[in-house]
């Protein structure tokens, strides 16, 4: 494994953990080879007509690939099966197919020189948005686009197959179709220079347990000349031709890696309980169905935090209850009686959806203005759906439905009538929903909310606390801008005083409290969120372990007494230092 090169170290996005040591194989893509020519007047109809067999022969072919997917295991047969989903919905009278049949009788060209340009605009005008999760629809639409492209031009995809077992996958991009070919026995891991972490081919990546690192800058002229490489997914980088010794160090990497989630999945097993005997609940956040067998792999009680905004953001349509009913269903049945707390519509600020772009327009500050609840008020047919699909899926097990940026009574009251009016009319229809219908929560994360706890812990029958928005709308830092994102700082004292208002309010009133932000998942604040009298987290489900195992050591009466100092401290720092104090002495 001696390379004559250089070793060299390139850093991308981390979007699925591992480490992945091969042989380099460089993915070039089969090429389509498109020409644009002008087509007369009376050939419009003619070409219209080929484009549309070009689709209905890809959309024959998604559903050829969704039954093929049935024999993939589970998490990536539910990935691929959502991936085929969304290119079907994109491909099915969307933006892009009148898009296309449009220029042709507009503009009097080729099908396929059609099909690029709308390609082009489309992601042109998602360019313009500063959003990475709508930016990463793009490749989605791409995917889509390129099926029909290919049938129009009978160009093959190039597949997998000829990939030297063991080998790691470099290419310019990878699209979720590509990612969806690849087989675990065979590939080790990949890294592209485009894509991001909330993407399609991400979200496969992580289904097929594939190391993968993408978004790295320069890695198709740095991957020339190299045999050898090394892709560690959990850190974001891409170590082409690395020297014994890197290789050595990334193989031990590798196997403790290996150990590490062994022993894990073995202690998921254990009670969540103290040291000194307070159990304590841990569940899971998730977006996907696909992300279900992992969480119960590593001992998550129930979901914490079902987001569902990803239903809205992976595609140009908006879907309907049907197909929300569908996804919530696979989750509620794939928890088997745990409860699932489904998080309503989180639409607004840094989180966007093609679909709701005519009807979502953005104010002068998205972070202050119309998004969350105060989105779905205003937009009661989409709530509607929302809620019919959320209240059937609870047919199927226990929910909860939880409304995020609750601010006033107002709102609680409100939204509850709603959810009320929106179970009679399901019963009239004939359609069986839950009896007592679903608690419902307030979502704890503004100052607000906080400071106004005991009249909402009133009219809510239960609070989840989000500390990433609370930190943010309590210190007014914005984490993603880099001028002042060192200022964001969740150990800061206001911010913990603020989860103490919360967690009392709700404990006077008897109501369940839960934490769901990411401070969930880190085992730095365990003990001080214990002692701040949190009995339940929610978090990542990778974080459960780790959360697992330092809430074991902790006694929850020297927990308390670091929570009194911490909410008394000066800044930050100084809760950070009794914090690190703490820990260590674990």
């Amino acid at each position: 494994m001696r390379s004559e090169r250089q070793e060299r170290v390139l850093a991308g996005l981390a979007v699925s953990p591992g480490i992945a040591i091969g042989t380099l194989y460089v993915h070039e893509p089969s090429v389509v080879a498109v020409s644009a020519y002008a087509i007369e007047a009376g050939a419009v109809d003619d070409e219209r007509a080929r484009f549309r067999r070009s689709v209905e022969a890809a959309l024959q072919q998604i559903e050829k690939l969704r039954t093929k997917a049935g024999a993939l295991p589970g998490p990536a047969q539910e990935a691929a099966t959502a991936l085929l989903d969304v290119h079907r919905q994109m491909l099915s009278g969307s933006r892009l197919v009148r898009g296309v049949e449009r220029r042709i009788a507009e503009t009097r060209i080729n099908a396929e020189a059609a099909l690029e340009a709308e390609l082009a605009a489309i992601a042109e005008s998602f360019a313009a948005i500063d959003d990475s999760a709508i930016q990463s629809r793009v490749e989605d639409i791409r995917g889509a686009g390129e099926r029909v492209l290919r049938h129009l031009t009978q160009t093959a995809y190039r597949s997998f197959s000829r990939v030297p077992p063991g080998s790691v996958v470099v290419a310019e991009e990878l699209t979720p179709a590509d990612a969806a070919l690849m087989d675990p026995a065979r590939i080790a891991g990949f890294a592209a220079a485009m894509g991001g972490v909330e993407g399609h081919t991400a979200i496969m990546a992580r289904a097929l347990r594939l190391p993968a690192v993408l978004g790295v800058p320069g890695l198709m002229e740095a991957a020339r000349g190299a045999a050898i490489a090394v892709i560690d997914g959990t850190e974001g980088r891409v170590i082409l031709a690395p020297s014994p010794a890197t290789i050595a160090l990334y193989r031990r990497q590798r196997s403790a890696l290996v150990r590490q989630r062994r022993r894990w999945i073995a202690a998921a097993g254990l009670p969540s309980v103290t040291d000194d005997g307070i159990a304590v609940s841990l569940q899971a956040n998730i977006d996907l169905p696909a992300e279900v067998a992992d969480a119960r792999m590593l001992g998550a009680e129930g979901v914490g935090l079902l987001r569902t905004e990803v239903q809205f953001m992976n595609r140009e349509d908006l879907p309907d209850e049907d197909d929300q009913y569908a996804l919530l269903r696979a989750v509620v049945e794939g928890f088997g009686g745990q409860p699932v707390t489904i998080r309503t519509l989180d639409i607004g600020g840094d989180k966007r959806a093609p679909a709701l772009a005519a009807h979502f327009p953005e104010g002068p500050n998205p972070a202050l203005g119309l998004r969350a609840i105060r989105y779905s008020l205003k937009m009661p047919r989409l709530f509607e759906a929302q809620v019919a699909a959320i209240l059937r899926a609870g047919m199927h097990g226990p929910v909860r439905i939880l409304l995020p940026m609750v601010t006033t009574v107002g709102e609680m009251h409100q939204a509850r009538l709603f959810i009320q009016r929106t179970a009679r009319k399901l019963r009239r229809a004939g359609v069986a929903v839950p009896d007592p219908l679903p608690p419902i929560g307030a979502m704890i994360e503004t100052p607000a909310a906080a400071l106004g706890a005991d009249a909402l812990a009133a009219h809510a029958d239960f609070f989840a606390i989000g500390t990433n928005d609370l930190t943010m709308y309590t210190l007014a830092v914005d984490r993603s801008d880099e001028q002042v994102a060192r200022l964001y700082d969740p150990f800061h004292p206001a911010v913990l005083r603020l989860i103490v208002f919360a967690v009392t309010a709700a404990r006077e009133r008897q109501i369940p409290v839960s934490l769901c932000g990411e401070i969930g998942g880190d085992p730095r604040f365990t003990a001080l969120l214990l002692g701040l009298g949190l009995r339940q987290l929610s978090m990542a489900p990778a974080n459960l372990p780790r959360v697992r195992e330092r809430l074991r050591a902790v006694d929850v009466a020297e927990a308390q007494a670091l929570a009194a100092r911490a909410v008394s401290a000066h800044d930050g720092v100084h809760v950070a230092v009794l914090v690190e104090h703490f820990n260590g002495s674990l």
